[in-house]
C-alpha cells in the first residue's frame, strides 16, 4: 500500500492499471478508491474506524459518575468498590431500566482513559490467585507487627491482627518494640473483644517464637504459652515466606494508606498513634467495603453462619487441622488411613497436623513445623517427615 500511495501522489503515469495492479499485488478496487481520495485530498490519510453508533458504549452521563466516584471514595476508589456504589444506585428510581451497571472491567476501561489509573503492569492477574481462607470467623488469627515513624522520627512497631475469614481487623497495639509482651496484648486485646480462634498464625520473629536456638519444642514459650491458655493453637508460617501471613501483611499496607488519608502528619507519641489506630481500626471494619468478602469486614463476622473457636478445628475448603498425641514409639496417626513418624524425641507431647490436599505439615505445641511430607494413598505406615 505504501508503493500504490506514493506511486499516486507523486503522480507517476499509470497506462495499464489491471497490469500495474498484477504485478504489485494490488485489488483494482483498492486501486481506484486510494487514487480518489489522493486526487480529492493531495494524499492518502488513514481515517477513524470508529463505528458511527455504539449502542452498548457507557452513557457519558455514566463515566461522568465513575470518575466523581473515583474522588469521593478515597482512598478506598478501585473499581469493585466503585462498581458496589453503583449497583446500590442502580436500585433508586432515577436509573435508567435499559442502562447495566459495567463491569469491574468497563469501570478500569473508564478511568483508564480518564488518566485515573496506576498501572502496575508487573503486578500478578487475580486470575492467578489462589484462595486460601478458613471457612468461619474465629477460625484463626494471623499476627504480624508492622513500624511506623513518629513525628520526632523514633520508629514504632504496631502489632496487628486480623482473622482470616471475615477479614476483621481484630487488634491493634502500639509499642516501643517488637516484643513478647506486645505480642500477648495484642493478643489478649484481640481475645477480649472477639474471643479464642481455634488457631493463631503467626511468623517466626522473636516476639512469636523465643528467637532462642535450643528451642524446648514440647515447652510453649511465653507467646505460645498465652496462645494455648485461650485454648487456641500457634503455628508459624514457613521461613522466608511472607505470603502464608499475606492478609497481614496486606493490613498493614491498608493501615498506612488510611492513616495517611485521615492524619496529614505523623503521631507524636505511641499513645496518639494507638488511639489513630483505634480510628483507623473501626473505619476499617464498619465503613470500609472489603472486597475479599464483597461487604464491610464487622458485617461479614456478624452475619457468618456459624463461628470457630477453640472448642471445633478450624475448617476450610481444601485443609483440615489435627490434633495429635505422639505415641511412644514417635508416630502419630491420621484417622485410621495414616500413620507418620515424627520421631522418639517427641513420645508424648501435643502436635499439630495441617494438611493441605495430600501435604501435611507438623507442628510442636509452640507452633515450630517439625517437619512435613507428602500422603501416599496406597499405604498405611507414610514413613518419617522430612525437615519444613
Amino acid at each position: 500500500m505504501r508503493l500504490l500511495d506514493a506511486t499516486l501522489q507523486v503522480g507517476a503515469p499509470i497506462e495499464n492499471v489491471s497490469e500495474w495492479c498484477r504485478l504489485n499485488g494490488v485489488d483494482r478496487r483498492t486501486f481506484y478508491r486510494h487514487r480518489a481520495r489522493v486526487a480529492a485530498e493531495g494524499a492518502w490519510n488513514e481515517r477513524s474506524r470508529r463505528p458511527r453508533r455504539s449502542p452498548s458504549a457507557t452513557p457519558e452521563w455514566l463515566v461522568a459518575r465513575i470518575v466523581a466516584l473515583r474522588a469521593q471514595l478515597e482512598p478506598d476508589s478501585g473499581a469493585d468498590n466503585i462498581r458496589a456504589v453503583l449497583l446500590e444506585q442502580a436500585e433508586l428510581p432515577d436509573w435508567p431500566d435499559e442502562v447495566a451497571v459495567p463491569a469491574r472491567a468497563t469501570i478500569n476501561r473508564v478511568l483508564g482513559r480518564a488518566d485515573l489509573l496506576v498501572r502496575t503492569p508487573r503486578k500478578r492477574p487475580k486470575s492467578s490467585w489462589r484462595r486460601f481462607a478458613y471457612a468461619r470467623p474465629r477460625d484463626c488469627f494471623q499476627i504480624d507487627g508492622t513500624e511506623h515513624t513518629l513525628t520526632d522520627g523514633t520508629v514504632v512497631v504496631a502489632i496487628d491482627m486480623i482473622d482470616d475469614c471475615s477479614r476483621v481487623w481484630v487488634a491493634s497495639h502500639v509499642a516501643p518494640s517488637e516484643t513478647t509482651a506486645a505480642a500477648i496484648a495484642a493478643l489478649t486485646g484481640a481475645i477480649t473483644e472477639f474471643g479464642a480462634p481455634g488457631l493463631v498464625l503467626a511468623d517466626n520473629g522473636r516476639a512469636f517464637s523465643g528467637g532462642a536456638r535450643d528451642k524446648n519444642l514440647s515447652r510453649p514459650g511465653r507467646f505460645a504459652a498465652a496462645v494455648t491458655a485461650s485454648g487456641a493453637r500457634l503455628i508459624h508460617s514457613s521461613p522466608y515466606h511472607p505470603q502464608t501471613l499475606g492478609k497481614c501483611e496486606r493490613l498493614h499496607q491498608t493501615a498506612d494508606k488510611l492513616l495517611a488519608h485521615f492524619y496529614d502528619t505523623p503521631a507524636g507519641s505511641i499513645a496518639e498513634l494507638q488511639a489513630r489506630l483505634n480510628r483507623v481500626r473501626a473505619h476499617y471494619n464498619t465503613a470500609r467495603r472489603h472486597s475479599a468478602v464483597a461487604t464491610t469486614p464487622q458485617r461479614a463476622w456478624t452475619t457468618a453462619s456459624a463461628h470457630g473457636g477453640p472448642e471445633q478445628l478450624p475448617l476450610q475448603t481444601d485443609a483440615t487441622v489435627h490434633r495429635l498425641t505422639v505415641v511412644s514409639h514417635g508416630t502419630i496417626a491420621l484417622g485410621d488411613h495414616a500413620l507418620i513418624r515424627v520421631g522418639t524425641a517427641h513420645a508424648g507431647t501435643q502436635v499439630t497436623a495441617l494438611i493441605n490436599g495430600n501435604q501435611v505439615t507438623v507442628y510442636a505445641v509452640t507452633g515450630e513445623p517439625l517437619g512435613r511430607i507428602t500422603l501416599d494413598p496406597t499405604k498405611r505406615y507414610q514413613g518419617k517427615i522430612t525437615a519444613a
